[in-house]
């Protein structure tokens, strides 16, 4: 489904030997989301994937020029389309989530979110009611909600098309956002979800919770689970890598093989 983008991508960067390279563009993208889902470090790699050096390069070099994007978005308008809705929405939901960063991520581009008591970065979301990323933004974990909100809208002005009329935030997000959501070309009304304080406990909130069901896919992703990234838009690469992930088993039907063996049928 990828092959396209890949292939008119290596077309644009021909060595000037002409070499086109030892290792299989198939195998440098099972490199990438084999490492996203499980977690493992650059130099464990397993010996039948493409080392370090071949994966992080494409890695590095699809972060930087959007390529990554790119396949992000072609899929995530294929499955809006097999759900029979426009490839563009019309309605998207916003939050963050605090993580924590592990040793040698750089403090300047970390903080301490005091309202969630966590050391580490922010990342901040945007997708629509099926669920699917639309944007996608990293921040220290000690900016204000507002300042995602507003990069996100801009985000979504920008690459949605014009079409995202409405957004949905919880009570973390303030007047500002929603000033700015009026203040843009495409004019998104920001509406901000009250919870009732009459309920107890957690009560999922109508369309809002979409976003949350995002964040609990993603962290099945384990490269996600902390922010192991020294550049902020590398952890927003692996988001998109994720869903990747997540968006090709959707429109193939494939699920994650298990290594649990059947176990056999008593006698």
């Amino acid at each position: 489904m990828i092959e396209p983008v890949i292939t008119a991508w290596k077309d644009r960067h021909r060595s000037v030997s002409g070499h086109q390279g030892a290792y299989d563009m198939r195998e440098i993208v099972n490199a990438i989301l084999y490492q996203g889902r499980t977690g493992c470090q650059w130099a464990y790699l397993p010996h039948d994937l493409p080392p370090k050096s071949a994966t992080y390069y494409y890695f590095a070099a699809w972060r930087d020029d959007g390529t990554d994007q790119v396949i992000h978005e072609l899929l995530r308008c294929q499955v809006r389309e097999r759900a029979r809705r426009l490839e563009d929405p019309t309605l998207v939901v916003l939050d963050t989530q605090s993580v924590h960063v592990t040793a040698g991520v750089p403090a300047s581009t970390t903080g301490h979110d005091p309202a969630k008591r966590v050391p580490g970065r922010k990342r901040g979301l945007a997708v629509d009611v099926l669920g699917l990323v639309i944007a996608v933004t990293v921040l220290a974990a000690n900016t204000h909600d507002n300042a995602a909100g507003i990069i996100l809208l801009d985000q979504i002005a920008e690459h949605a098309a014009g079409t995202v009329r409405k957004a949905l935030v919880d009570q973390g997000f303030k007047n500002q956002v929603v000033m700015h959501g009026a203040g843009l070309g495409v004019d998104v009304d920001v509406e901000i979800v009250a919870r009732n304080p009459q309920v107890k406990g957690f009560v999922p909130q109508p369309k809002r919770w979409r976003v949350e069901q995002t964040y609990g896919i993603l962290i099945l992703h384990r490269r996600l689970v902390r922010d192991y990234e020294h550049r902020p838009s590398s952890s927003a690469s692996r988001v998109y890598w994720a869903m990747t992930h997540v968006m090709t088993r959707r429109l193939t039907g494939a699920n994650t093989p298990t290594w649990r063996e059947p176990q056999a049928v008593a006698a």
